[in-house]
């Protein structure tokens, strides 16, 4: 979440002892982010708040055949709707130079949302990343789990894990003031605090992005196998995993940096001899010029999908143009992952090639 510079004053990140904050570290002030984020921040929040609200009114409101990964694409969409909300909150701060003049519960709430749709987010890509794994490398699993009372709960399991784990951020976010102006900050940690968030960062984030890895790691390595023993790609084949992995790509890279920095500046407090002060501040401003990139997450994902999935792509303009017959609005994802499932299954087992063709050529 964005940070302002006065927690350089009197936060964990800065020990009295070594002196004033000013006579160090003076480089790592970021210019012109008073300027950038503002215009920043009301940019992703006017592209996201329409393209999600588009791409969950499109899905939800859909006449006929509906897909089960549209569940987890519709839950994530409201996850990045419902955290956009807080951003006029965070325009108008950056507008008063830090100054956060919207009340203390608004400052507690906001970063309790952020914390919230970080972890809903990596959750519902863990989940669309083994649904992916699951369809390719099991089928006959998936056709097993892959209902809809199955991929709702889930989605509603992920949902409250994911409130909870934000519950700490109403603790450690409070409205204080400095010079008799209020800004929204984190309190000084205790040490057992410290190691609570680092274990929680660990199994809340770096462990779910292990295991999407590892689900790709592993559907690369199956499709690979397969296109050498066939002698050819199949654009079927790899449109079924394309979509969530350029979505998990998107998400990594907008998130990760923010996470490493704050793994940084979690570690440094641990102990005030483990990090000379100039790194923990340079941890401190990598997550103040890493945040707007992970904010900026919440509004590409209806972009992706528009321009990468047919499929919602034909929705989408349905719901934009409910007179305008398009053309193949069928299930095609869905023929597809039963293609892919059914194929990739009689490669696994050794079936010859030319079966493999047409039994898929049969769905």
């Amino acid at each position: 979440m964005p940070e302002t510079t006065f927690p350089y004053n009197d936060s964990y990140y800065y020990s009295p002892t070594e002196g004033p904050p000013e006579d160090y570290c003076q480089s790592l002030q970021v210019p012109y982010m008073d300027i950038f984020l503002p215009v920043l921040y009301a940019t992703v929040f006017l592209l996201g708040i329409t393209g999600n609200s588009i791409l969950i009114g499109a899905l939800v409101f859909k006449l006929g055949v509906h897909r089960q990964i549209d569940i987890f694409i519709i839950n994530l969409a409201v996850s990045d709707f419902v955290f956009l909300l807080t951003l006029p909150l965070w325009v108008d701060k950056e507008i008063s130079l830090g100054i956060w003049r919207s009340g203390s519960f608004l400052c507690k709430g906001s970063s309790y949302i952020i914390s919230v749709n970080m972890y809903c987010s990596i959750f519902l890509l863990t989940c669309m990343s083994a649904d992916r794994y699951l369809a390719i490398i099991h089928p006959s699993v998936a056709r097993k789990v892959r209902t809809r009372f199955y991929t709702n709960g889930l989605c509603a399991c992920i949902w409250l894990l994911s409130c909870l784990l934000g519950l700490p951020t109403l603790l450690s976010r409070e409205l204080r003031q400095h010079k008799d102006q209020p800004y929204c900050t984190d309190v000084p940690l205790t040490p057992t605090r410290r190691i609570v968030s680092l274990i929680m960062l660990i199994l809340a984030f770096f462990f779910p992005l292990l295991s999407i890895l590892t689900f790709y790691c592993s559907i690369t390595k199956k499709l690979c196998m397969h296109y050498q023993k066939s002698g050819k790609h199949d654009k079927k084949l790899r449109k079924s995993i394309k979509i969530v992995f350029i979505v998990v790509a998107a998400f990594v890279f907008s998130w990760i940096p923010f996470n490493i920095f704050k793994l940084l500046a979690i570690i440094s407090g641990l102990q005030d001899s483990m990090l000379p002060f100039c790194l923990r501040v340079l941890a401190q401003a990598g997550m103040q010029v890493s945040s707007p990139f992970a904010f900026a997450n919440s509004c590409v994902n209806p972009f992706i999908y528009y321009c990468f999935d047919s499929y919602i792509r034909r929705t989408i303009l349905q719901c934009l143009h409910p007179g305008v017959q398009v053309h193949g609005t069928g299930s095609s994802s869905d023929t597809i992952d039963t293609r892919t499932s059914h194929t990739l299954s009689a490669f696994i087992h050794g079936e010859d090639v030319t079966r493999l063709r047409r039994r898929s050529m049969s769905f």
